[in-house]
């Protein structure tokens, strides 16, 4: 979201709201609302002001979201997961391969229960 990006690079130049609001001259009630995606489609004109004081490209606050992004939007207990199995050094087919299997397993167990 263009919220999180905005307060991701601000929190980058060590800026304030209130000195982005006064740089780009975009109050300051505005920007908050922008980074809380209250505002989620503002004008080009401010998201050409915005990219040009926090010096990235207005790709970058409107462009897909990035992996931490993504990653920030999984539920706390998937993500501990997807950790755990990271670090364990397991591959993604491994994971792909085990997942399948337990789900193979519930299907036949599920089976049996109606048979």
């Amino acid at each position: 979201m263009i919220g999180k990006r905005i307060v991701h690079y601000r929190m980058q130049k060590d800026m304030s709201v209130d000195e982005l609001a006064k740089r780009t001259n975009i109050s300051m009630k505005y920007l908050s609302d922008l980074e809380q995606n209250i505002w989620m489609y503002p004008s080009v004109q401010y998201v050409e002001r915005i990219a040009q004081v926090l010096d990235v490209s207005v790709h970058h606050l409107l462009g897909p979201q990035s992996d931490e992004e993504r990653a920030s939007d999984l539920d706390e207990d998937w993500l501990e997961v997807v950790q755990k199995a990271m670090s364990s050094n397991v591959t993604k087919e491994e994971f792909k391969e085990y997942l399948e299997s337990q789900q193979r397993e519930t299907d036949r167990q599920n089976k049996k229960g109606i048979d």
